[in-house]
């Protein structure tokens, strides 16, 4: 995007047409390649950010696996206990109402 500079009648008349149109221009140059050097720095933090981010991501996603492993075997373990404690409670009622049925 070219600079829009307007210069006074006097900047003209003391410098001249081409000379100050060879300035302008030679700030056309400058800006666009400030510009250019700023979109190439900011791609390139654009680039450091992202890949930063995906690293966090992942280690996010390990780090959830890891716990959602642990509490899963965790939870197995309370439930085979529980199982336990059931199938052993219905034996021993099982057991009970058979004695009590050969007894009677």
């Amino acid at each position: 995007m070219p600079v829009a500079v307007k210069f006074s009648e006097e900047f003209y008349d003391r410098f001249g047409h081409r000379l100050t149109d060879e300035l302008v221009s030679y700030l056309n140059q400058i800006d666009s390649s400030y510009r250019s050097e700023l979109r190439e720095l900011n791609e390139l933090n654009f680039a450091r950010f992202d890949a930063k981010l995906e690293q966090r991501v992942a280690e996010l996603r390990a780090d959830l696996r890891t716990e959602f492993h642990t509490g899963l075997a965790a939870l197995e373990t309370k439930l085979i206990r529980w199982m336990f404690v059931f199938w052993a409670g219905s034996t021993l009622t099982i057991l009970g109402t058979l004695l009590a049925l050969l007894k009677g």
